[in-house]
């Protein structure tokens, strides 16, 4: 099957990243109606020197009877930007299954990504899922922002920096769509997401850390998010989480990048998973805390869930 669709995308002219990636159903508990697309988050890729950024996700849900879908878009770039090159790969995606709409699930600023998608373009999005996604902003961008405003050395310093992170996960990638590192940053500012928000309102919450609307325009949204930065000592990744903790106020809970209050969307799943940041795509090569929520017993529950509302 997998072959059959490859020879039929290739024939479409479809792009290698919009490749399903599923095979035969088995147990059908991952089964959902629309495929699934996972749409990575602020510096990300598919696969970066050997490692998946979804590690094992999608093999964990094609198992039991998911079509999922790895596209990649713009490391570093507005969610609008983003959002469209979402769009235009689902258009591929739809044209090679015949299938209606897909369901979105987006890490970190695939959040506000995927609810781009999913605002402009309902008729082909049936869900929006959030995994941590920076749909409030975060205080990370936030400082990071304001010491760059403020200081002409440190923001020189601070393009030189995240540029050049941007360009060699776009070389090492083979990821050649439009870069803009600092603007990706500025959107995910507190200030810029109030007005990304009052643009794209679906799911969005109301109050402080409560749930949005369940279903919007036609679409349902999801979201579920980790609320510590570090979880086992040997994962080497944690030092990253660990560092960007430090810009949080003392008290305030966060996954190493958001606070999970802010990444609240429609129906709120959990946002205090003991995970951090990377652990919720199950990073660093699948290395959590062994005596909490498997990720990839997260994923195969709410492929479920959508499974189970239709979608």
């Amino acid at each position: 099957m997998k072959k059959t669709m490859l020879a039929t995308a290739l024939a479409l002219g479809i792009s290698a990243e919009a490749v399903a990636m599923s095979d035969t159903p088995e147990t059908g508990y991952t089964e959902t109606r629309y495929p699934i697309v996972l749409v990575h988050g602020f510096l990300g890729f598919d696969q970066l020197v050997g490692v998946d950024y979804w590690y094992k996700i999608p093999e964990t849900l094609q198992e039991d009877g998911a079509e999922v879908y790895v596209i990649t878009v713009s490391n570093t770039n507005f969610p609008e930007v983003r959002g469209e090159q979402v769009i235009e790969q689902v258009e591929e995606i739809l044209a090679v299954t015949g299938a209606e709409k897909v369901n979105l699930i987006g890490h970190s600023h695939g959040g506000p990504t995927t609810r781009y998608a999913g605002s402009v373009r309902p008729d082909i999005i049936a869900s929006v899922t959030s995994v941590s996604g920076v749909n409030k902003g975060t205080v990370v961008a936030d400082t990071l922002i304001e010491w760059s405003d403020n200081s002409e050395l440190f923001g020189n310093a601070f393009e030189l920096f995240i540029s050049g992170i941007s360009h060699f996960v776009a070389l090492a990638s083979g990821n050649d769509k439009e870069l803009a590192p600092v603007d990706s940053v500025r959107s995910m500012t507190t200030e810029a997401s109030l007005v990304f928000n009052a643009a794209h309102p679906g799911g969005i919450p109301d109050t402080a850390c409560g749930e949005g609307d369940y279903e919007y325009n036609g679409v349902r949204y999801y979201s579920w998010a980790g609320a510590v930065p570090t979880t086992r000592g040997v994962d080497p990744l944690d030092l990253i989480t660990l560092t960007f903790s430090q810009f949080f106020p003392e008290g305030v809970a966060n996954d190493g990048f958001v606070d999970p209050c802010t990444s609240n969307l429609g129906m709120v799943v959990r946002n205090d998973f003991v995970m951090n940041h990377l652990d919720e795509v199950n990073q660093l090569l699948g290395i959590h805390d062994l005596q909490e929520t498997d990720p990839l017993a997260v994923f195969r529950t709410h492929a479920n869930r959508l499974k189970n509302a239709g979608l």
